[in-house]
């Protein structure tokens, strides 16, 4: 392995077929453990490849890679849910809404942290 091999790996390079299945396996488990799981197909960008976003009815949410365009036909297929173009849909409110509530709950754990000292 050379040097460029790694930094186009680290830049987003191509998705091996190990990678692609442990992706798929780990959405496939993602989505049994939620409710209400909906994707949400990013596009390639020059940093990383097209990705899908899975965002649960509660708003928590999960990316992975897909496998490229292809990869990202599949999904609905594959795991049994509906599929979006993130570019024509946007993302949900529930998913702003659960970031802006985590971010709440840790601001709120460092001051607990900070008077506990």
């Amino acid at each position: 392995m050379g040097l460029f091999d790694r930094l186009r790996r680290r830049r987003g390079g191509r998705t091996s077929k190990a990678d692609s299945a442990a992706n798929l396996d780990y959405l496939k488990q993602w989505v049994a453990t939620h409710t209400g799981v909906e994707a949400f197909i990013e596009p390639q960008t020059t940093v990383t490849e097209v990705t899908a976003i899975l965002i649960a009815a509660d708003g928590e949410w999960t990316r992975r890679r897909v496998g490229g365009q292809a990869g990202a036909r599949r999904l609905n297929a594959q795991l049994g849910i509906p599929v979006y173009d993130v570019q024509k849909v946007g993302y949900p409110q529930r998913m702003r809404d659960y970031d802006e509530k985590r971010r709440i709950e840790r601001k709120r754990a460092a001051r607990r942290e900070l008077e506990d000292r």
